[in-house]
């Protein structure tokens, strides 16, 4: 059924008067009462840009599938995509409508686009149901876009419906009306009608434009440019990853902010950028602590890795060493087909890949680094750090193989020369008596070059006999 066709067919239902229901709308900035009427499901066609799917269609539509809601095809892909959105609340309200009927009306324009229900015309088709109730608008989509777009946003988002939304969506239609308002009015009155719609602040809508264009940034640093799907991950707290990193940009950026470390540059926000997105990336599949990842730069300059230059210097070379080394890796065993029919199951296979690649690593790297951290923070307290030194030398395993690699031993050389030197240089004689410990403590049997263990040897005497002459000239 073509759209005159509908058009003719709804008109003719609203001309016999006597709607079932009666309610008042808010219509052209009045409350107007509008009838209610039963349509025939076959005059009705989705709304493809409907709030709950928009990440879904958007996704498709940049892969240059047209999705036409007059085709049987379209029709279908919508079906799936509303079905999916949402499958457990979905099954629980359709065997609600299958025993009680339809309880709440939708919203259609005169032409049978569904403005308000598209979730429940999915539910009424797959019940094989006739009609779906819905107040009729006086008005076509394209005669009265922004008062359309005002009322469909109205019911979709208020406060009820919107927990039915997954995370994006709301940025998405955030960001979608901003740009359609803007040809029309300035910033502020766009960012106004906006926050009015939603039930939001203008200060939220503002947040939510911004968090848009993280997500944006996040995408084309993936090669996902367009693919909201891929930032779109429900309940897995990927959405708070997203909100913490813009409001670390807005912090940063542009300006010589007292939470980061002193003299820090652009450069040095964009890789903090970079790093973020490697961690909301790895939370695909599995979630990754939030209150962890605060800890790169989150709160005051002495409670996060971008406050001290030291450390972020070695937590960003440490990051980039391995995670560079995994993207090469997944880029050449997954290389993105844009004209997948899935697309959406090929990248999340390819972000697994990269997580499993990495997972150990980012945490190792936030571990290590916190303790560093920590440790400046009690830089006074020398007791703690000197007591958590010690616990940490006791918990290694000495019969671990990894213990006698050179990289171990070279570290426990420096460890030990640190200690010996904090020691304090008043007191000769305890300085003297670990050295003796030591060198009694030597298993010389166990040496792999008795000739340099012998020179090394001669050295102490010669040492020692030195010291020996200057104390008792001291004397």
């Amino acid at each position: 059924m073509n759209r005159e066709t509908r058009k003719e067919r709804i008109k003719q239902i609203t001309e016999r008067g006597n709607p079932p229901e009666t309610h008042r709308i808010l219509w052209m900035e009045r409350l107007e009462p509008m009838g209610a009427y039963d349509i025939p499901l076959e005059c009705l066609v989705y709304n493809k840009y409907n709030g709950r799917i928009l990440s879904r269609t958007k996704t498709l539509e940049i892969q240059g599938r047209t999705i036409d809601v007059e085709t049987d095809e379209g029709k279908a892909t919508i079906e799936r995509l509303l079905w999916e959105s949402k499958e457990g609340r979905n099954q629980t309200t359709m065997d609600d409508i299958a025993q009680k009927g339809q309880l709440k009306v939708g919203i259609v324009t005169n032409d049978g686009i569904v403005i308000d229900g598209n979730r429940r015309l999915m539910l009424l088709n797959k019940l094989k149901k006739s009609h779906f109730r819905a107040i009729v608008l006086p008005v076509a989509l394209e005669e009265e876009p922004i008062e359309v777009e005002r009322l469909e946003t109205t019911y979709q988002m208020g406060e009820d419906e919107k927990l039915g939304y997954n995370p994006i969506e709301k940025y998405l239609k955030a960001t979608q009306l901003f740009k359609k308002l803007r040809e029309q009015f300035s910033k502020e009155e766009a960012i106004r009608k906006i926050a009015n719609w939603m039930g939001e602040s203008d200060g939220e809508i503002e947040d939510y434009l911004d968090v848009a264009k993280v997500i944006d940034d996040y995408l084309d640093y993936l090669n996902y440019k367009g693919i909201y799907a891929m930032a779109d991950t429900p309940n897995d707290g990927k959405e708070d990853l997203f909100k913490y990193l813009k409001k670390w940009i807005k912090t940063f950026e542009g300006k010589g902010s007292d939470k980061g470390f002193d003299g820090y540059t652009q450069g040095d926000v964009d890789d903090l950028k970079t790093i973020c997105f490697d961690y909301i990336r790895a939370k695909i599949g599995k979630s990754y602590d939030g209150k962890i990842f605060r800890h790169i730069a989150d709160g005051q300059k002495m409670s996060h890795f971008f406050g001290n230059k030291e450390i972020w210097t070695s937590f960003r070379e440490d990051h980039f060493q391995f995670v560079s080394s995994a993207g090469e890796e997944v880029d050449a065993k997954y290389p993105i087909d844009y004209d997948s029919q899935n697309l959406e199951k090929s990248l999340s296979n390819r972000d697994m890949a990269f997580m499993e690649l990495v997972q150990d690593q980012l945490t190792e790297n936030i571990d290590k680094h916190l303790t560093k951290l920590r440790n400046k923070q009690a830089a006074h307290k020398p007791l703690k750090l000197v007591t958590d030194a010690k616990d940490s030398l006791e918990a290694i395993d000495k019969r671990h193989s990894s213990f006698n690699t050179p990289e171990v031993q070279k570290q426990l050389d420096t460890v030990a020369k640190m200690a010996f030197s904090m020691l304090d240089i008043k007191s000769p004689s305890s300085l003297l008596r670990i050295a003796l410990q030591l060198i009694k403590s030597v298993n010389l049997s166990a040496s792999s070059d008795p000739g340099e263990s012998m020179s090394q040897l001669k050295e102490i005497q010669k040492t020692a006999y030195q010291m020996e002459k200057e104390l008792k000239h001291s004397s």
